[in-house]
């Protein structure tokens, strides 16, 4: 029996004229996630995404990257058949066996696409609910509860029969949203913050801040992990490691100890920045929530936010811990988030940092730093990682 899968699009449908730019980068997406596993035709027709297989493609290592595609609303596992009734009869029967042996109730919906087809939806439903009772006479209908639904869908290409739809990623096409760079960290935050912006179709680079030999490469190689998670969503991406440990030892040596934190936030985002603009990025995401710590306190945001020189995205900005590890679990970063390997935003921790920092006063600490040159310094050092998703 023929197996395909079938991809329902998400908001993309309401784009109006940008439609079509919004299905061809998806289209692109889900042939470069699936190519590693074997030849697929992947085409669309009536808002439906028609994945095929062919011989010795790995289809259930398909079903499971398409899950991860943002653009995609719902998708099905289903067989395809002649749009012929007697054909779609024993379809119903065969293809979901083992579901209906093991239910006591089911109902059948129908979605006749190809209105050419001569029997309408109802007749449809009708006869091959009439059919499996005969087949599976432990079963009665149940059109409000049902253990199963058997779905039947008439379309252009042929008539498809499979169960219930599984919840796709959502968001829309990665690629679709422009460029940005990500601060990423390895705690749970940042790579939730990767992750949320992918969803809303930005392509990320990542920048990683390092501070060898107070860090380790296993820290690193933590976040080059947590990158190769996200980018089971987000796609392929680069990843610039930014040496960092001088820039902080200048800060300790030479300005105010509870303005550290702020100010070493400051040559963050100034460093990224420059690594931004270089890579064509029109934006910085962070994965900074309200009130979580010193640093993110909004008088704190502020003085950060001024030294960024580009717009600063915080999708989390307004979530709380509890919400942010439920997304980590959900994506799979959290078991990696907590693997005790110390970044460079821990190992230089002032014992009591200011959490109401003033603009004026933080400028004229970092008077005592040649700034510039540091950045520059950053920037002509680092070292550059791609990340791809896990195959």
């Amino acid at each position: 029996m023929d197996e395909i899968i079938l991809i329902k699009l998400g908001e993309m449908v309401l784009k109006g004229l940008n439609r079509n730019v919004f299905e061809a980068t998806l289209l692109r997406n889900i042939r470069r996630r699936l190519n590693p596993l074997g030849g697929f035709d992947v085409k669309t027709a009536q808002s439906t995404v028609y994945v095929t297989p062919h011989d010795g493609a790995d289809l259930d290592a398909a079903v499971e990257k398409v899950s991860k595609i943002f653009g995609i609303a719902a998708f099905s596992r289903a067989c395809v058949v002649k749009k012929e009734m007697p054909a779609i009869l024993e379809a119903s029967a065969e293809y979901l066996k083992p579901e209906l042996l093991a239910a006591k109730s089911f109902k059948v919906e129908t979605k006749r696409a190809d209105k050419i087809f001569p029997l309408k939806s109802p007749e449809i439903s009708a006869q091959v609910g009439e059919y499996l009772l005969e087949r599976y006479p432990h079963l009665f209908v149940d059109v409000h509860n049902p253990d199963i639904t058997v779905r039947v869908e008439v379309r252009d290409f042929g008539a498809y029969v499979h169960g219930q739809a599984l919840r796709g990623a959502g968001g829309i096409p990665v690629g679709t949203g422009g460029n940005a760079a990500i601060l990423i960290s390895g705690g749970i935050d940042s790579p939730v913050a990767a992750w949320s912006m992918a969803k809303r179709g930005l392509e990320l680079t990542a920048v990683h801040f390092a501070s060898p030999p107070y860090t380790s490469e296993r820290a690193e190689q933590k976040v080059v992990d947590l990158l190769t998670r996200v980018s089971e969503y987000a796609g392929r991406m680069n990843m610039f490691t930014v040496p960092f440990a001088r820039v902080q030892e200048e800060i300790m040596a030479k300005c105010p100890e509870d303005l550290f934190t702020i100010i070493m936030r400051r040559f963050m985002m100034r460093v990224s920045e420059r690594i931004a603009r270089r890579e064509h990025c029109s934006a910085l995401i962070t994965g900074e929530s309200l009130g979580q710590v010193a640093s993110q306190t909004l008088q704190a945001i502020v003085c950060t936010d001024e030294a960024a020189g580009m717009p600063v995205l915080r999708p989390l900005i307004g979530m709380d811990k509890v919400e942010i590890i439920d997304i980590s679990r959900r994506i799979d970063t959290f078991d990696i988030s907590i693997e005790p390997f110390e970044d460079c935003c821990t190992v230089f921790t002032p014992k009591h940092p200011r959490t109401r920092p003033i603009l004026r006063e933080v400028l004229e600490a970092e008077q005592a730093l040649d700034g510039e040159a540091l950045i520059e310094e950053c920037v002509n050092n680092v070292k550059l990682t791609k990340i791809y998703p896990n195959k």
